[in-house]
C-alpha cells in the first residue's frame, strides 16, 4: 500500500489544513505559470493557421509539438524522483522565458513554419518534463485526506489559467498582434520561478551509482510492472484516454480554430477572439469540473467514473448537427463554446478521480515515475489524432460537420467500453 507506518503516524499529526505555506506557493507558481503557458500555446498555433490558412499544416505542426513531450514525461517523473522538485520547476520555468525571448527576436528573420514547430516543440517537452514534478510533490506536501482535494486545486487552477491564457491572449492578438503576447507570457514565466525558490519542498538525495541509461530503463520498466501487474486498471484507464484523445481530443485541438478562424464567415479579428473565447470555454468546463470533484469529494467513486466519459462524448454531437442543420456563424460559435465547457467538466472530473486513485494506490518511491508513464502514454495518441484530422478536414471542406460527427461516433463506443471496464472495479478512491 501507499503509505509506510512511520507515514501514516506523520499524516495523523498533520491532519492540517489543505493550504500550508508551501502548497500555496506551488498554486501561484502554477497560476503564472500556466497562464502564460496558455497563452503562447494558443497564440502560436492560431499566428500560423491565419498565416498559411491550412489546416493540414496545423495539424501536422501540432502533431510535432506533442513528440518531445511524449519522450521527456519519462524522463521528467524519473527525474522528479532523484532531484528536488522545487528546482525543476524553477529551472524549466527560467529556460521557458529564455525560449519565447529567442522566438521573439528571431520572428520575421527565418522561415515561419520551422521557428514555431520547434518553438512548441520546445514547449510542449518542457510541460512534460514539468507537470510531474508538481504530480509528484502533492504527497509530500499535504495529507493522504486532502489528496483528492489537492487535485482538486491544482486542476482548478489549470483550467482558470487556462481560461484566462486564451481569451486574454485572443484578444490581445486580435488588437496589437503577436508581440504583446509574447512579451506577457516572458514576464510570466519569469515571475513564476521566482515564486517557486521560496517552495520548500521535502527531498531525500538517492545515491546514484548507476549510468543515466540504466537508470531510465530500470526506472521505467518498474513502472510498467507496477502499472501492469499490482494495478492493472491503471492500464486499462491509459488505454481509455488514448482512444479518446486520438478521436476527440484530437479533432477539438485542430477543429475550433481551424473551423472558426478559416471556415465560418467571420470577421478577422471577431474570428480571433471567438476562437479564444471557444479555448476559454474550454478551461471553464475544467474550472467548473474542478470545483465540482472538490466539493463532491466523498460521493465520487472510480466504478461510476465512465459515465463522465459518456457525458464526454454526447455533448460532440450538437456541434456536427448544428453545422449540418443551420447556417448561421455565431449560432455554431455558441453551440461550440456551450458544448465545449460541458466536454470538460465530465472530462476533469474524471481525471480528478484517476488522478487521485493512481497516487492512493501507488508506493511514494513511484508516485513521480507512475505519473510520468501516465502522461507519456496518453498524450501518445495526440499527434496521431492532431495529424489525422489536420488532412480530414482538409479532405473534408464544406462537410466539416461529417468530421466531428465521424469523431462522437467513435468515441462513443470507446466511453461505453470505459464504462463496462470502471463498474467492475471494486475500490472507492475516498477509502
Amino acid at each position: 500500500m501507499f503509505y509506510l507506518s512511520d507515514r501514516k503516524g506523520k499524516d495523523d499529526k498533520v491532519k492540517q489544513k489543505l493550504f500550508t505555506r508551501d502548497f500555496t506557493l506551488v498554486v501561484i507558481g502554477q497560476i503564472i505559470s500556466l497562464f502564460g503557458n496558455a497563452a503562447i500555446r494558443f497564440a502560436l498555433p492560431l499566428y500560423l493557421l491565419n498565416r498559411t490558412g491550412s489546416s493540414a499544416l496545423y495539424g501536422t505542426v501540432t502533431a510535432c509539438a506533442f513528440l518531445p513531450a511524449i519522450l521527456l514525461s519519462p524522463v521528467g517523473g524519473i527525474v522528479a524522483d532523484r532531484v528536488n522538485k522545487r528546482n525543476i520547476m524553477v529551472v524549466l520555468d527560467f529556460f521557458t522565458a529564455g525560449i519565447i525571448t529567442v522566438f521573439s527576436i528571431l520572428l520575421g528573420a527565418m522561415n515561419l513554419v520551422v521557428l514555431v514547430t520547434v518553438t512548441l516543440m520546445l514547449l510542449y517537452g518542457i510541460a512534460g518534463a514539468y507537470q510531474p514534478s508538481v504530480q509528484a510533490s502533492i504527497p509530500v506536501l499535504v495529507s493522504r485526506e486532502n489528496f483528492l482535494a489537492a487535485n482538486s486545486v491544482v486542476n482548478i487552477i489549470s483550467s482558470f489559467s487556462s481560461l484566462l491564457g486564451p481569451v486574454l491572449g485572443g484578444i490581445l492578438y486580435s488588437m496589437y498582434g503577436l508581440m504583446p503576447v509574447l512579451w506577457l507570457c516572458i514576464v510570466c514565466f519569469f515571475l513564476s520561478a521566482v515564486m517557486e525558490l521560496f517552495i520548500r519542498i521535502p527531498f531525500t538525495k538517492r545515491d546514484c551509482t548507476e549510468r543515466m541509461w540504466e537508470i531510465v530503463k530500470q526506472d521505467f520498466g518498474e513502472s510498467i510492472r507496477f502499472i501492469r501487474k499490482e494495478e492493472p486498471v491503471i492500464g486499462k484507464g491509459l488505454l481509455m484516454i488514448c482512444g479518446i484523445n486520438l478521436f476527440l481530443s484530437a479533432m477539438l485541438t485542430v477543429g475550433l480554430p481551424y473551423i472558426i478562424t478559416e471556415v465560418l464567415p467571420l470577421a478577422p479579428d471577431l474570428a480571433k477572439r471567438l476562437c479564444g473565447y471557444a479555448e476559454g470555454a474550454l478551461a471553464a468546463g475544467g474550472l467548473a469540473g474542478g470545483i465540482c470533484a472538490g466539493m463532491f469529494a466523498k460521493k465520487l467513486v472510480i466504478q461510476k467514473a465512465g459515465n463522465l466519459i459518456i457525458g464526454c462524448v454526447v455533448w460532440v454531437f450538437p456541434m456536427g448537427l448544428s453545422m449540418m442543420l443551420f447556417s448561421s456563424a455565431m449560432l455554431h460559435c455558441v453551440v461550440m463554446m456551450v458544448c465545449c465547457f460541458f466536454i470538460m467538466v465530465c472530462s476533469t472530473v474524471f481525471m480528478v478521480q484517476m488522478m487521485a486513485f493512481v497516487q492512493t494506490e501507488t508506493p511514494e518511491n513511484l508516485i513521480g515515475k507512475v505519473v510520468a508513464v501516465m502522461l507519456t502514454v496518453s498524450m501518445c495518441a495526440q499527434p496521431l489524432g492532431n495529424a489525422m484530422y489536420g488532412f480530414l478536414f482538409e479532405a473534408c471542406r464544406g462537410f466539416e460537420y461529417a468530421v466531428i460527427l465521424f469523431a462522437g461516433a467513435v468515441s462513443l463506443g470507446i466511453a461505453v467500453a470505459a464504462r463496462n471496464v470502471l463498474k467492475r472495479l471494486g475500490v472507492n478512491i475516498v477509502e
